[in-house]
């Protein structure tokens, strides 16, 4: 049986980056606090906190003095820079740097629009920690576009200008990005910024060719994986023999029965050492 992991799968910089930090901080540090999941991957988490990394959420940081704490790639609000100041707390700031050029990309233009009663838009999973990171710079006045619904919330007699969470559809961006210009009074009052990580939306084509070669594919990826959510749906029509697994433990043997050949790839968020081990077991058992 060939079994191949996808080259262009896997962590993308910003993850592989907040990572490193992570591990080189917790060499020096006797307790670590990560704000939030520092990847949607619940593997790679209970690796980390094996090393020390605690995982908090907003409402308990926001009760936290005196300590070390990592921001994630996703990013934060200003908010959180200011309550560290004010309560002695060091930020170890693993922000991406694709998400700290956006973010103040959107504070530039909320600062420059707000004399002239703009609009902020932003295409994005609401509630998600890089949404909500963009939209503290616009003192949360942004409109945050999940659905073609959210359209409804826009005044198109006023300047509007659209910008996009990183990891969101490039075809999806486009085409509401037209139905805003299509339903504005005036074109020259809407500004369009795609602001997708072309690091992350190129995987598609590459993920669309490499489930075609195999008879079997296994996406690895954690359950609150966005992208894994939406890379997973981009290989299912590719290849409907896909499955979705998060750990060895959820492998069936049934799925190999009549299999030559099985693809296994994964999130943004997925560590390499996943899908190996992944890759491993199936060696070991077939």
């Amino acid at each position: 049986m060939i079994v191949e992991i996808d080259k262009s799968s896997g962590f993308c910089f910003g993850v592989v980056n907040a990572i490193k930090i992570a591990e080189d901080s917790l060499k020096n540090e006797n307790e670590l606090y990560c704000l939030g999941d520092i990847v949607h991957n619940g593997e790679e988490i209970n690796r980390l906190e094996k090393l020390g990394l605690k995982t908090i959420s907003r409402k308990q940081y926001f009760t936290l003095k005196n300590c070390s704490v990592l921001i994630r790639a996703h990013g934060e609000p200003p908010e959180t820079y200011q309550y560290a100041i004010k309560n002695n707390i060091a930020l170890i700031d693993a922000t991406c740097p694709v998400v700290l050029k956006l973010q103040k990309k959107v504070l530039k233009s909320y600062n420059e629009n707000k004399p002239k009663k703009g609009q902020i838009v932003i295409l994005g999973k609401k509630g998600h920690a890089e949404v909500v990171g963009l939209n503290g710079q616009t003192n949360n006045e942004a409109i945050i576009l999940q659905t073609e619904e959210d359209l409804n919330k826009i005044n198109y007699s006023q300047p509007v200008t659209m910008f996009s969470q990183t990891t969101q559809s490039v075809d999806e961006f486009k085409r509401l990005a037209h139905k805003i210009k299509e339903s504005s009074d005036d074109n020259a009052l809407v500004k369009i910024n795609d602001t997708i990580c072309r690091q992350v939306a190129n995987r598609v084509p590459k993920l669309e060719k490499f489930v075609s070669r195999h008879d079997l594919v296994l996406f690895v990826s954690g359950k609150k994986s966005s992208n894994g959510k939406f890379l997973f749906e981009v290989c299912k029509q590719k290849n409907s023999n896909t499955y979705f697994v998060s750990r060895t433990k959820d492998l069936n043997k049934d799925w190999f029965k009549e299999a030559k050949s099985v693809g296994i790839c994964g999130a943004t968020s997925t560590p390499q050492w996943l899908m190996e081990d992944i890759a491993e077991w199936i060696k070991n058992k077939f």
